[in-house]
């Protein structure tokens, strides 16, 4: 092993569930000897620019500091009376919109999110996060945040309500909610870094930075292209614009959430290379990997349902097993720790609905619209299944983190 990254990067790329056949469908091989080495470095790189705010927020005060920061987020750092240096800096070069953000795309891009509706979000469920408690190095992190504690619902519930807000409309305008969840996730990702890095048990020789680039790209496009990935199987037909756009959309969260310009997707087939080519590098299931996925097979007996809860919960639990066990399949299911095979029933239900669900959308006037606003519907009724009447608060499960010392 190469002294210069960490001794999890493995000594060559290993078989990522549900993503091969789509990559190598794209002609996508394996990263070369160089990209090898650059995913190996990168889980030694965290977030720079948000570690020096956060380093000055815990030198000057979090009493004092966190409220300019949430005030020039709210506001605009020119509403912030004698800034200090250091949140100054970070806004002014974090507030202006890059040249070349297209507005358009990003429209686009909010657009056809809302129109997945829940099957999209199912696959970022049940693909993307749970496939990705494969990679035992990012497990690290999340159990010692108190993951396990918190439970797979209220953690999910989170990430889904920042999704939505980036997805809203012109919601990463600046000063938007898109731009002020992004940012405000980015800062607590800072938190996490030096709490977890501060513990007696981290292992930067064997794990790397906590939250690093590696696992930082792998995470942004698992969350916003994986779920264009897995609707097409499921009947969403998107039109190669759309996919475009939904690439350019995660460009700009990903520069705003602290990803850097080499791990930021070029387009859509470069999102794909980059989520494939960092899943090689960081899956390899450990004890940690049942850990965290069985609690989240069972999560669904215990959603909010307005009627027949039990039936519903097992319902359900079926339902997300039945697409998590399609697209990662048994070898994947058995390290989960959850059943190795469940009819593929509810994406072959899903097919012909959705199908004609693009159509429609394609088609007719305005069903583009009408089709973003339903799935829009289905999303937030999701949101409210999972956790009831009471809102999700982006960075709740770890906020013990920013108080620590």
């Amino acid at each position: 092993m190469n002294p210069a990254v960490p001794h999890r990067h493995p000594d060559t790329p290993r078989q990522v569930p549900g993503l091969r056949p789509f990559a190598r469908l794209m002609r996508i091989g394996n990263p070369s000897p160089g990209q090898w080495q650059a995913l190996g470095a990168a889980l030694l790189v965290g977030d720079e620019p948000m570690d020096r705010v956060v380093d000055w927020m815990y030198a000057e005060g979090m009493e004092r500091t966190r409220p300019l920061f949430e005030q020039a987020l709210r506001e605009g750092i020119d509403a912030v009376p004698r800034a200090p240096e250091p949140l100054r800096e970070f806004f002014l070069r974090y507030e202006p919109v890059p040249d070349w953000v297209d507005w358009d795309q990003i429209r686009r891009a909010e657009r056809v999110f809302r129109m997945g509706g829940t099957d999209g979000l199912y696959i970022a469920r049940d693909v993307s996060l749970l496939g990705g408690y494969l990679a035992s190095g990012f497990n690290k992190t999340l159990i010692r945040t108190g993951a396990l504690e918190k439970g797979p619902a209220k953690r999910f519930a989170e990430t889904l309500q920042w999704a939505l807000d980036v997805t809203s409309d012109d919601g990463m305008r600046p000063l938007g909610i898109g731009y002020r969840s992004t940012l405000h996730v980015r800062l607590i990702h800072g938190f996490v870094r030096r709490h977890v890095a501060a513990l007696p048990d981290w292992d930067t020789d064997e794990w790397g930075v906590p939250i690093n680039q590696t696992d930082m790209a792998a995470t942004l496009v698992g969350a916003l292209i994986a779920p264009f990935i897995g609707a097409m199987p499921m009947g969403i037909v998107p039109v190669r614009a759309d996919l475009e756009a939904g690439a350019h959309l995660a460009r700009y969260v990903g520069w705003l959430i602290g990803v850097q310009d080499e791990w930021l997707p070029d387009g859509f087939r470069d999102a794909v290379r980059i989520l494939y080519h960092c899943m090689t590098a960081i899956t390899n299931p450990d004890e940690t990997t049942p850990q965290l996925a069985m609690p989240m097979g069972d999560d669904p007996l215990g959603w909010h349902y307005r009627n027949f809860p039990a039936l519903r919960g097992r319902i359900a639990r079926a339902q997300h097993l039945s697409v998590a066990s399609t697209f990662l399949g048994a070898k994947a299911m058995r390290q989960l720790g959850l059943p190795p095979y469940m009819p593929p029933w509810y994406p072959l239900l899903r097919i012909p609905v959705n199908l004609t669900r693009s159509g429609a959308a394609l088609l007719l006037p305005g069903g583009t619209e009408r089709a973003a606003a339903r799935g829009r519907r289905e999303q937030e009724a999701f949101l409210r299944q999972l956790i009831g009447e009471r809102p999700a608060v982006i960075g709740d499960s770890a906020k013990h983190v920013s108080h620590a010392a």
